[in-house]
């Protein structure tokens, strides 16, 4: 019925769709979310409801492209909050009101229309001005090819080559942090790698045979003459373009192995991109004819450069340049067609705006804008968020309504930082903690999760603030501020870790308890079967005697004496916990001798004294290389080395073998053996 209704209001003006449930709707979206303007979306709904049907739309990023209208009879807070957060465009309640749905719609569609022409205009602009600017690096690049008698298509065959090998590069590995941006400048760059050939002599240049010992050291000079043309450009300083191509120029001809000129780089020292032009250069010198030599095969090219024929490079390049070099051939051949295809129609930004002029301020737009500022206020006041916005230039801290009625603030507070009410809520050393943080972002990450005491109405409370610094366009960019929001940190939160740490940890000595221990050990188990790793067992000699002398308060302080010493004499990721009673388990990784770090740690507790009392241990060790990597077996055979140094005299570590096998399953109740003092094992 309410589909129809729909229908009925809109349907003389645009083509309907119908789904009766959300499955139905995403199904619809898959097939032809492309010629959707806008989806008008219930709540309730069988199969999937509207909540599921936006989270869909979120995973898949089409809610930035479909524009989402909420019509529903579910008008409490909490849902109206959601859908916004959601990132639906508007909310209409049933029952219907024919008017405010066609006008809704209208708008929304009509928004989204001018936005996705916007878009379009400003990508062609750009497009179009970066299009003229690599036009005159590869006219200055050709010049440079022209004069050292090469075809000229060299720039064009190291730009492609460069841009393949990146991509892969960022496909294969985190490494060197490459987003589109920094590929994209260094395939503009690396047209210039060449530049510092302009000022080498012709004869040197362009000779037909093989360069003399003093002829190839002037050709060196070339990386030098670059980099130096580059030092000398007016905007050497604020230009990342001219960095780049200045690290490209200078050390093309570096190697990995550290053998290339002119500086002797080695390794990660050679900037990402001038190693990746150089593997480039490299494998276009070999496939294309010079004056010193024919065209060598692809094939051939390719070995040669995987054998080192051609000077040492990264490894990981090699292995990129192997997964490639079937479609290395076409690539080159295509390395203008890709130039030709990506040219567009030229438009100008100011002839759109004087065709659409209705994208001007009208009254209505500013009655949305403030429909919108009101709908902003409402929701920060509903979810009981601090919220603020700061800038730097003026120094400024917007809040919202309800965080500044909170706090006891105006909404707009000037020069934060030195301001008496704010110090009163915040102190001056975690005001400025939060300043660094948010200073410390960049572009690429600029999000900041900061905890800090505050006091509010005389009560300190631990506060997060959650906040996204903001940053100019400028390059390079500058810091501008920051928006973002603080809560509370509740004390059930508090407690609930609280609560964690007490269901995971011996209470008496803060160790981990024995499940917790095994839980972690087990996983370390599965998710390292090849590395080497070692159970070790140990409890107290004569422990019986702490409590029946000094009393069990005296025997509490005796086991956690210890565990501080363990805790002291173990590495960060080793695992400790407290078995039981006076029992106890030490769970670690080691790479070479295992006998020198048993030793060590069995001496740094064995020995010590708690007041009066003297520290033994009788400690079994069992190891995943002699008895495998299941947890109840590594127990058990440290289980039984413990028992064959209790049956020894005690004091002593041993390390489990093959004649302990059936040690305690020869045990009589009434011997006992080391467990007669465990009297407090559960």
């Amino acid at each position: 019925m309410n589909r129809s209704i729909l229908a009925d209001m809109l349907g003389e003006e645009y083509e309907i769709l119908e789904a009766e449930n959300g499955v139905e709707a995403v199904s619809a979206l898959q097939k032809c979310r492309m010629e959707i303007d806008l989806v008008l979306l219930d709540i309730v709904m069988p199969e999937m409801d509207g909540f599921e049907v936006l989270t869909v739309m979120n995973r898949n990023n089409w809610i930035e492209d479909v524009p989402v209208i909420m019509i529903s009879a579910e008008t409490a807070p909490a849902h109206v909050e959601r859908a916004y957060n959601l990132g639906v465009t508007d909310f209409i309640t049933r029952p219907f009101n024919a008017l405010v749905v066609h006008r809704r719609v209208v708008n929304t569609t009509l928004l989204y229309a001018k936005q996705k022409k916007l878009v379009s205009m400003v990508a062609d602009q750009i497009y179009e001005k970066e299009r003229q600017n690599t036009l005159m690096i590869d006219i200055l690049s050709h010049i440079v090819e022209f004069r050292n008698g090469e075809s000229g298509q060299h720039v064009l065959h190291i730009r492609t080559l460069t841009e393949l090998f990146l991509q892969r590069l960022a496909l294969k590995t985190d490494r060197y942090q490459l987003t589109p941006v920094d590929i994209n400048l260094i395939c503009i760059a690396s047209a210039l790698h060449d530049v510092g050939k302009i000022g080498i002599a012709s004869e040197v240049l362009n000779k037909p045979g093989r360069l003399t010992n003093e002829e190839f050291a002037i050709m060196k000079t070339h990386t030098t003459i670059g980099s130096d043309m580059m030092d000398a450009a007016p905007v050497h300083g604020s230009e990342p373009l001219i960095r780049v191509a200045r690290d490209i120029c200078r050390w093309h001809h570096e190697r990995w192995d550290g053998r290339g000129y002119p500086d002797g780089l080695k390794g990660d020292d050679i900037p990402i991109s001038a190693q990746i032009v150089a593997l480039a250069d490299v494998y276009d010198a070999l496939t294309s004819p010079r004056v010193y030599k024919p065209a060598f095969p692809h094939e051939k090219a390719v070995a040669m450069i995987l054998n080192g024929e051609c000077g040492c490079f990264n490894p990981l390049l090699l292995e990129i340049l192997q997964e490639a070099a079937a479609q290395l051939p076409e690539h080159m051949q295509g390395s203008g067609d890709h130039a030709r295809a990506a040219q567009m129609e030229m438009r100008s930004v100011a002839q759109e705006m004087h065709h659409y002029e209705e994208l001007s301020a009208s009254e209505r737009t500013l009655q949305l804008l403030e429909h919108e500022r009101m709908k902003y206020s409402f929701f920060a006041a509903m979810s009981q968020e601090i919220q603020f916005e700061y800038t730097v230039n003026p120094p400024i801290v917007t809040l919202n309504t309800w965080g500044a009625n909170r706090l006891g603030l105006k909404e707009t507070v000037m020069d934060p930082l030195h301001n008496a009410k704010v110090e009163a809520i915040m102190n001056p050393g975690s005001l400025e903690g939060l300043i660094k943080a948010l200073r410390s972002t960049t572009p690429a990450q600029p999000i900041v999760k900061y905890e800090c005491k505050t006091l509010h109405e005389g009560e300190e409370r631990w506060c997060r603030i959650i906040a996204r610094a903001t940053w100019s366009a400028d390059e390079p960019p500058q810091y501008t501020g920051a928006i973002g929001k603080a809560v509370d940190i509740h004390d059930s939160q508090m407690k609930l870790a609280a609560l964690e740490r007490l269901a995971s940890h011996d209470t008496l000595t803060g160790l981990l308890n024995h499940a917790s221990a095994k839980k972690e050990i087990v996983h370390r188990l599965e998710c390292n079967p090849d590395r080497q790793f070692a159970m070790v067992i140990f409890d107290l000699d004569y422990f019986k005697n702490a409590n029946n002398t000094y009393g069990h308060i005296f025997g509490d302080n005796v086991l956690k004496f210890l565990a501080d010493r363990l805790q002291e004499s173990i590495r960060g990721g080793d695992i400790a916990a407290r078995v039981g009673g006076d029992e106890f388990l030490l769970f670690l990784e080691y790479g070479g001798e295992l006998e020198p770090v048993v030793s060590r740690i069995y001496h740094a507790i064995s020995g010590s004294r708690f007041e009066e009392f003297p520290i033994s241990l009788s400690m079994g060790v069992a190891r995943t290389d002699a008895v495998g990597t299941d947890y109840e077996t590594l127990f058990h055979a440290a289980d039984q080395a413990l028992y064959k140094v209790k049956r020894s005299g005690r004091g002593a570590f041993a390390f489990y073998d093959e004649s302990m096998v059936n040690m305690l399953s020869v045990i009589s109740p009434i011997d006992g053996g080391h467990h007669e003092e465990g009297e407090n094992k559960q």
